[in-house]
C-alpha cells in the first residue's frame, strides 16, 4: 500500500482531496449563479427588461421567471440523471457546470428591452431555463462524485464538501452585490446599466476554474466497477431507461426523498429570497439593502459550520437519525422564531435569518450521503436527482410564494406555521425510510448500498 494512499480504499490521498476540491467548487459555482439571478430579478429585471409592465407588474413577471428555473430542474435531473448512470458522473458534471456558466454569462451580457424589444423577457426566461436545468442535473452527480469515493466510515463527512456549494454559493452572491452596492450606490444608473451585469460576467472566471479542478478528478471507483460488471454480462447487461428502473423498483423512495427535502428547500428560499423583501420593507426590518446582504454573509457562516458540522456526526449516529433529530427541534423551533420576529428588527431579523441557516445546515449535511444511500448504483444519479429536485419544487417554488401572500394577509407569523407544517411533512417522510446502510461500506467491499423494500 502507497503511503499516499488512504489505506481502506487504495484510492491515492490527493484524489481525495481533489474529489472533494471539485465536488465542492462545482456546486458553489452552480448555486451562485443560481443566486445572483434571483437577486438581480428582485433589484434590477423589472427595470431592465420589463419596464413597459410598470413597477408592480413588472416586479411580479421578474420573479416569476425565477419559478422557471424549478419547472426546469427535475427536467435537468432526468436527463442528466440518464447520462450520469450510463456514461459516468464526471463527464455530465462537465457538461452541466459548461451549462451554467455560458447561461450566466449571456444574462450579464442581454442588452436591456430597451434595444431588443420583447425579445429581451424571452431570451431572459430560457436563460433561466438552463440555468435551472444545468442546476438539477449537478446535484446529484457532485454529492455521487464525493461520497462514492468516500473511505469507509467518512462518506458523510465527504458528501458535505457539495453541500457546502449553497452556503458558499450565497456569500459568494450576497457578497458580490454587496460590493457593487458600495461602489456604485444601489439605485444609481451605474447600477442598472453595468453593475448588475459584473457578477454574471464574472462567473466565467469561476467557470474556468471549477472545470480545470473538475476534469482533473477520476471517474469514481463505485460506477467503474458498475460498468465492469455490465461489460462483462454483455449485451443482456446493459438494461434498461435509469428512469423506468428507478420508478418501477424504487418510487416509494423517490417520493419520500422529495419529501424528505421539502422543508430544506423552504427554508432556504424563504430565507434567501423572502428575507430580502422582508428585510428591506418598512412593515418588516426596515434596514438597508446593504444590511440585509451583509447579515446574508453572516448566515452563510452559520449555514456552513452547521453543514460540516452535522456531516460529521452523521458518520458516528448515522444520517437518519442526525435528520430526524434536526427536523424534530425545526418544527417548534421555526413558529417560535418567526413569533418573536414579530414587531421587531434590526437583530431581530439577524438572529432569526442565522438560525433558519443553521437548521437547515444541521439536515442539510447528512443528506448528501443520506439520499444516494437509498438507491442502487445503476440509477443512482438519476433516482437521487429526481427526488432531490422534487423536493426543490415543492418546498423551493411554492414556499416562498405562498410565505408573502401569507404574511400580508396574517402576518408574519403565519410564515413560521407554514414552515412547521413543512417540517412535520419532512419528519414523516424521513421516519418512513430505511436502509440496509446502518454504517458506511467501502465502494469496494459494497458496490451497491441496498436498500430494503
Amino acid at each position: 500500500m502507497s503511503p499516499l494512499s488512504d489505506e481502506s480504499t487504495g484510492v491515492p490521498r490527493t484524489t481525495l482531496s481533489r474529489v472533494a476540491v471539485a465536488s465542492c467548487a462545482g456546486t458553489t459555482i452552480e448555486f451562485y449563479d443560481f443566486f445572483i439571478y434571483g437577486t438581480a430579478a428582485a433589484l434590477v429585471f423589472p427595470k431592465v427588461f420589463f419596464p413597459a409592465l410598470g413597477a408592480a407588474a413588472g416586479t411580479v413577471a421578474s420573479l416569476a421567471t425565477l419559478g422557471v428555473a424549478f419547472v426546469a430542474r427535475p427536467v435537468g435531473a432526468v436527463v442528466c440523471g440518464h447520462f450520469g448512470d450510463r456514461l459516468g458522473r464526471k463527464n455530465t458534471l462537465v457538461v452541466t457546470l459548461l451549462l451554467m456558466g455560458l447561461a450566466t454569462v449571456v444574462i450579464g451580457l442581454l442588452p436591456p428591452a430597451s434595444v431588443i424589444g420583447a425579445a429581451g423577457p424571452i431570451l431572459l426566461t430560457v436563460l433561466r431555463f438552463l440555468q435551472g436545468f444545468a442546476v438539477g442535473g449537478e446535484w446529484a452527480g457532485a454529492t455521487l462524485l464525493a461520497a462514492e469515493n468516500a473511505p469507509p466510515g467518512k462518506r458523510g463527512l465527504y458528501a458535505v464538501f457539495p453541500q457546502l456549494g449553497p452556503a458558499f454559493g450565497f456569500a459568494l452572491a450576497s457578497g458580490t452585490f454587496f460590493v457593487i452596492d458600495l461602489a456604485v450606490g444601489p439605485d444609481s444608473p451605474a447600477f442598472l446599466s453595468y453593475g448588475w451585469r459584473i457578477p454574471f460576467v464574472a462567473s466565467a472566471i469561476l467557470v474556468l476554474i471549477g472545470l480545470y479542478v473538475r476534469l482533473a478528478v477520476t471517474e469514481t471507483a463505485e460506477f467503474r466497477e458498475h460498468q465492469a460488471k455490465l461489460r462483462s454480462a454483455g449485451p443482456q447487461g446493459a438494461g434498461g431507461l435509469p428512469l423506468r428502473a428507478v420508478l418501477r423498483a424504487q418510487w416509494r423512495e423517490v417520493l419520500l426523498g422529495g419529501g424528505v427535502l421539502t422543508i430544506l428547500f423552504a427554508l432556504f428560499y424563504v430565507a434567501t429570497a423572502y428575507r430580502t423583501s422582508f428585510g428591506t420593507s418598512r412593515s418588516g426590518a426596515g434596514l438597508s439593502r446593504a444590511a440585509v446582504l451583509g447579515l446574508g454573509m453572516a448566515a452563510s457562516a452559520a449555514l456552513a459550520i452547521t453543514t460540516v458540522a452535522a456531516g460529521i456526526l452523521s458518520d458516528r449516529f448515522g444520517r437518519r437519525r442526525t435528520i430526524i433529530f434536526a427536523y424534530a427541534v425545526t418544527v417548534p423551533a421555526v413558529v417560535l422564531l418567526f413569533a418573536w420576529l414579530t414587531g421587531r428588527s434590526g437583530a431581530a431579523f439577524g438572529v432569526t435569518l442565522a438560525a433558519m441557516m443553521g437548521l437547515y445546515g444541521i439536515a442539510y449535511g447528512p443528506v448528501g450521503a443520506f439520499l444516494p444511500e437509498l438507491f442502487r448504483t445503476a440509477y443512482r444519479y438519476t433516482g437521487a436527482g429526481i427526488a432531490y429536485n422534487l423536493g426543490g419544487v415543492l418546498g423551493g417554488a411554492i414556499a416562498p410564494l405562498v410565505a408573502a401572500a401569507l404574511a400580508a394577509s396574517y402576518g408574519v407569523l403565519a410564515v413560521g406555521v407554514l414552515l412547521g407544517v413543512l417540517g412535520v411533512v419532512s419528519l414523516l417522510s424521513t421516519v418512513a425510510l430505511r436502509t440496509r446502510a446502518a454504517r458506511d461500506r467501502s465502494p469496494a467491499a459494497a458496490p451497491e448500498l441496498e436498500h430494503t423494500p
